[in-house]
């Protein structure tokens, strides 16, 4: 039985993974209480920003061109994303004397420093980022979130691929 994946089902099915992973992510904080840190939050907007996209390429149902540009942008959000999820794993990984101190929330820097200086800070990760309160199967938020990213941007890749063989 061979699948016949459409562009559109396949932007569909991503807008539902990102979509179920940011369910998960509220689950977690509101009935799990495990608040976010301010690098957990950049990975959401992340996850927002491919929702929105595969959202659109449900919707726009593109032809081959535009189901590249599509894939192409999906694949650079989630290359953005792994690097952010990718700089949340080692900071939960360094040992304790190396975990740098817990800096300001993510409000107080937002609403104090210029923009670019204050993602410069939020990427730099504080304590509270190297905190691990969650796991399944042995991984982090912060490691399923890599996880995820990789699999959504393999994912829009596939999505140009099959649209390449239609």
């Amino acid at each position: 039985m061979k699948l016949n994946l459409t562009p559109r089902l396949g932007y569909v099915a991503g807008l539902l993974m990102s979509g179920g992973l940011i369910a998960y992510a509220l689950y977690l904080q509101y009935y799990e209480y495990q608040n976010p840190c301010p690098l957990c939050i950049m990975q959401r907007v992340v996850h927002i920003v491919l929702m929105v996209v595969f959202l659109l390429g449900a919707l726009h149902g593109p032809r081959r061109t535009g189901v590249y540009v599509y894939s192409a942008l999906l694949t650079v959000i989630s290359l953005v994303g792994a690097g952010i999820a990718t700089r949340h794993v080692w900071l939960q990984h360094l040992p304790k004397d190396k975990v740098p101190e817990c800096g300001p929330g993510l409000n107080y820097m937002l609403d104090r420093f210029p923009l670019v200086e204050a993602f410069a800070k939020i990427f730099r990760g504080s304590g509270e980022c190297a905190e691990v309160g969650w796991k399944l199967l042995g991984l982090s938020v912060a490691e399923w979130s890599l996880v995820w990213f990789i699999l959504l941007g393999a994912w829009a890749v596939y999505i140009a691929v099959a649209a390449r063989r239609q």
